[in-house]
């Protein structure tokens, strides 16, 4: 049985960066990862020598310490990249953030009125009934912005990347993707432009050959200064002793090895986690693991003997009838994302759950169904542009925040916080929609307790604060955040 400091499960954003930050402290850890690459879904995939993203990670922080580090560990290799996005909405395109004339323009001075009148009757409504607090989704924008707005660019486009009905998503969550955004903000950055020190970011930082490159170079560093990254390693046994955790087994090929270390640092989804400790923890933990539900992803990507399609580095189609949510250009991310110039490569995002019909469909004919709507939206001339394609599933992409996921979280927080040498972070590993930075400095700060520090992990990415909205100076005063435009970006900004 070999024995390390400190032993970290999965090499994505936070794995890495707490291997990598005890790298610097000359403390050796061992990765395990039970997939070919690392970045979890912040990888880069290829086919053919086109590189595309599990959706779309923009680069942009506020916690400096994340920033430091991506500047650290890839240098020029990061390039600055122009944001441009819009949403597809009844067969028009609104432009994001919000320009006066291209919305009058799509929706009319009459619906737009009527949006105003929708979220003045909801303002007048919030003081009639002061104190009353929203408990889902549907209540809480409509309360903020109005439900003619709501049903026009919120519940659609919601619905269809979580699959459930706006009414059984906790208030709590869009609290905190769009907390800090208001219509009557929306309407003075339409009508005067984003000028101010608090608009919406122009321009992101973005690694040269997508995200993965990053984690990749995460991975040299690590590997250089001692410590072991593992690759396509299932953990099968975790073993406790009461709340220490003792032993590690993992499946590597055919091979049965057995790990043992100080400390212990798993992003792996959190309901996985408790069910592989041995002994088993009480039956109230385990329903409450039970209890917690995952979106799923998959992302067909198309290449297509164009030039140049649209501007846009994504698009959002809020519209229900097309199955699919959001389109990425990434050859507007980064031309080197392209090996042909003449050609470009999209991703098509469909969100669905393992089992659905969008899931279990072959992927032969999620390639059609790709090809067949980028060409009714108009994005595509004709479909024998298309030239190839290809499919990739994404398991547990998303946590998902319905009525019962909070009292669920509460019992495994609870139980996982009694552990003397075991500490969650990220995404998964938190049940949480924490970005890319947010599952970083949860990495961080699990490396600063292990050297002694005393930082409560669970209370990263819960206070108020909008990503993009804080100057600098503001920023020093609260906690981080995660960044969210007004139509709720489904995998986050830089997810």
């Amino acid at each position: 049985m070999e024995k390390y400091p400190v032993v970290i499960i999965g090499a994505g954003p936070a794995g890495l960066t707490s291997a990598y930050q005890l790298a610097k402290q000359n403390i050796k850890s061992l990765v395990l990862e039970q997939s070919d690459k690392v970045g979890g879904i912040s990888r880069t995939e290829t086919y053919k020598g086109y590189r595309f993203d599990i959706g779309g990670h923009r680069f942009f922080t506020k916690v400096k310490e994340v920033e430091q580090l991506w500047y650290e560990v890839m240098g020029d290799e990061f390039i600055k990249v122009p944001r441009m996005s819009r949403i597809y909405y009844r067969g028009k395109f609104f432009n994001y953030p919000l320009t006066i004339f291209n919305t009058l323009s799509n929706i009319g001075i009459s619906e737009s009125s009527l949006i105003l009148l929708s979220y003045f009757k909801a303002k007048v409504r919030a003081k009639i009934r002061r104190g009353w607090e929203a408990e889902n989704f549907e209540e809480w924008v409509s309360d903020r912005f109005g439900s003619r707005l709501y049903y026009m660019f919120f519940k659609t486009y919601t619905e269809k990347v979580w699959g459930i009905p706006c009414t059984q998503i906790r208030a709590d969550w869009a609290a905190q993707r769009i907390q800090g955004m208001s219509l009557k903000r929306a309407i003075i950055n339409a009508l005067f432009g984003s000028q101010n020190a608090k608009s919406l970011i122009k321009e992101f930082d973005y690694p040269l050959l997508g995200p993965g490159m990053m984690w990749e170079r995460f991975q040299e560093k690590v590997e250089s200064k001692g410590s072991t990254v593992l690759m396509e390693t299932q953990v099968t046994r975790i073993e406790r002793e009461g709340n220490r955790i003792k032993s590690i087994t993992a499946l590597q090929a055919d091979k049965t090895i057995q790990i043992t270390g100080n400390d212990f640092i798993s992003t792996m989804p959190v309901t996985a986690l408790l069910h592989r400790l041995d002994p088993q923890p009480p039956e109230n933990v385990l329903a409450a693991a039970r209890g917690l539900k995952y979106r799923d992803f998959l992302i067909v990507s198309i290449v297509i003997n164009e030039e140049n399609l649209f501007p846009d580095n994504w698009i959002y189609i809020h519209s229900p009838e097309f199955k699919v949510g959001r389109i990425q250009n990434f050859k507007n991310w980064s031309p080197a994302m392209v090996p042909d110039a003449s050609k470009t490569c999209l991703g098509m995002e469909y969100f669905c759950s393992e089992g659905d019909e969008l899931w279990e469909m072959a992927d032969a004919e999620l390639i059609k169904l790709a090809s067949r709507e980028i060409v009714d939206l108009g994005l595509v001339g004709k479909q024998s542009k298309i030239e190839d394609g290809v499919v990739i599933r994404q398991y547990k992409a998303y946590p998902v925040y319905d009525g019962e996921y909070r009292q669920h979280l509460q019992v495994i927080q609870d139980y996982l916080q009694k552990f003397e040498n075991l500490q969650t972070v990220g995404r998964n590993g938190m049940h949480r929609y924490n970005n890319q930075d947010h599952s970083m400095l949860t990495g961080m700060l699990a490396v600063k307790n292990i050297l002694g520090e005393n930082h409560d992990l669970w209370n990263v990415n819960t206070e108020r604060s909008y990503h993009e909205e804080f100057t600098k100076s503001e920023w020093s005063s609260v906690k981080p955040q995660p960044p969210s435009d007004l139509q709720l970006e489904p995998t986050g900004s830089n997810s």
